[in-house]
């Protein structure tokens, strides 16, 4: 095989002009959302009030393929297609034979793969007349996206940071400003869920199970709010898939093709992102391992149960069947602080509960000591939270080392670190710990 260049850069005409819609293709349909109250099945009738109906409508749709609108492919164009890139500094920092790709979602204007659904969410919330948002976030990521989303289509946004994150993140917090949104701690004073938590418990570090029940809670208090979920939801997902579209358009340019693709996973967002378009290939007998990397002190993976939970610490949502850590679980405050998610997605969840994909965990201390690593050699520095998928690549390449098999690894660098170097400044003055 010819050398492999360094970038493949597609061109605009290769963002994708349509979503791929994995729920025609799971192995088994997926067990419906419950009612918070009734525990029965849950109509398009008791979403809507937190959601458009054209987000209600792709969160059920058995169609393959759902067109992306041209005005959220019009504002793709500022930063997609991202660039797939290979890791031959790094692959031979590593001295391993195997080929190491990364799509580079650190190059929109948020700084990671976020935008690929708060733009869609926000231009389907604009066309049926919502005024403003609501929405929590954890490290930052997907409240700077949701803002800037809500800026290019002139709604108002409400963000409910976790409050340890809030703490360790000040400049994620102006990034949301900078665009218009208004960003609180949270718990909060806002809203009655917050009110009870900081009550009970004043030193909280917060989760993003109680940042969503504050998030739902205003949003109910207005017929022209709606509320935003970064991740875990069907449509969340789909709105990624361009990741791995344009990563298999990329891969079909220079005749190779991963024989896995790794993605850290909080809600599974990302990692549903870049891998859910290849999972149709590997259930008709391809050869590929769909790898979900999370941190140890949040294993819902891989040490949660599959059952029906709350997406929230109040039980405001609809029980989802998934993976849970439980709903009241609120994990130690880290800097991975978008992985922090007591639950999955229902579609990873199901995918990793069939054996399709396969899930680990790592620790605080060897993520870092990864993500610099990578740093030295390739230059990008990754978020904590991409630093776990970057972990898992250099594992798998370091078998590679030992076994001589030249295998083809991709894995989703789902943002940058830049606005994170407060944690490498901890990890490299030996401060960080495990938790």
């Amino acid at each position: 095989m010819s050398e492999k260049p360094k970038a493949v850069y597609l061109g605009e005409n290769d963002i994708p002009r349509a979503w791929y819609n994995v729920l025609p293709d799971l192995p088994r349909p997926l067990d419906p959302p419950l009612h918070p109250v009734t525990k029965g099945p849950v109509g398009p009738d008791d979403l809507a009030p937190l959601f458009p109906m054209g987000l209600i409508q792709q969160e059920v749709s058995l169609e393959r393929y759902i067109e992306i609108p041209e005005e959220v492919r019009d504002v793709y164009k500022i930063w997609r297609p991202t660039p797939l890139i290979r890791a031959t500094r790094w692959e031979r920092a590593l001295q391993t034979p195997a080929r190491i790709y990364y799509k580079y979602e650190g190059a929109s204007p948020a700084g990671s793969h976020k935008p690929n659904t708060a733009v869609a969410q926000a231009y389907y919330n604009k066309v049926e007349g919502v005024r403003k948002l609501t929405t929590e976030t954890g490290a930052g990521q997907w409240g700077s996206a949701l803002a800037m989303g809500c800026r290019f289509f002139g709604l108002e946004l409400q963000v409910f940071m976790v409050r340890s994150s809030y703490a360790q993140k000040p400049y994620r917090r102006v990034l949301m400003e900078t665009w218009g949104a208004k960003v609180v701690p949270s718990p909060s004073d806002l809203t009655q869920a917050g009110r009870k938590i900081l009550e009970d418990s004043p030193d909280t570090p917060g989760s993003l199970g109680i940042a969503i029940s504050e998030a739902i809670e205003m949003a109910l208090q207005a017929d022209d709010v709606k509320y935003s979920l970064g991740s875990v939801l069907n449509h969340v997902l789909l709105h990624q898939t361009v990741i791995g579209l344009e990563a298999k358009r990329a891969f079909e340019l220079i005749d190779d093709y991963p024989d896995m693709v790794i993605g850290c996973v909080g809600g599974g967002s990302n990692f549903g992102g870049i891998a859910l378009p290849f999972v149709k290939e590997k259930l008709e007998g391809r050869d590929i391992r769909l790898i979900a990397v999370e941190p140890t002190s949040c294993p819902t993976l891989t040490r949660g149960r599959y059952e029906y939970d709350y997406g929230d610490i109040a039980g405001m949502t609809p029980l989802l069947l998934m993976y849970t850590l439980g709903h009241d679980f609120i994990p130690p405050a880290s800097h991975a602080g978008g992985l922090r998610y007591h639950g999955d997605s229902p579609i990873i969840s199901l995918l990793v509960r069939e054996g399709i994909m396969e899930a680990r965990a790592y620790n605080q201390l060897e993520v870092f000591e990864a993500a610099v690593d990578f740093a030295r050699a390739e230059g990008f520095v990754p978020a904590p939270e991409t630093a776990h998928a970057v972990k898992a690549a250099m594992e798998e390449a370091l078998k590679c080392r030992e076994s001589g098999e030249p295998r083809c690894i991709l894995f989703n660098f789902s943002g940058h670190g830049y606005l994170d170097l407060a944690a490498y400044d901890e990890y490299l003055a030996g401060r960080l710990s495990d938790v």
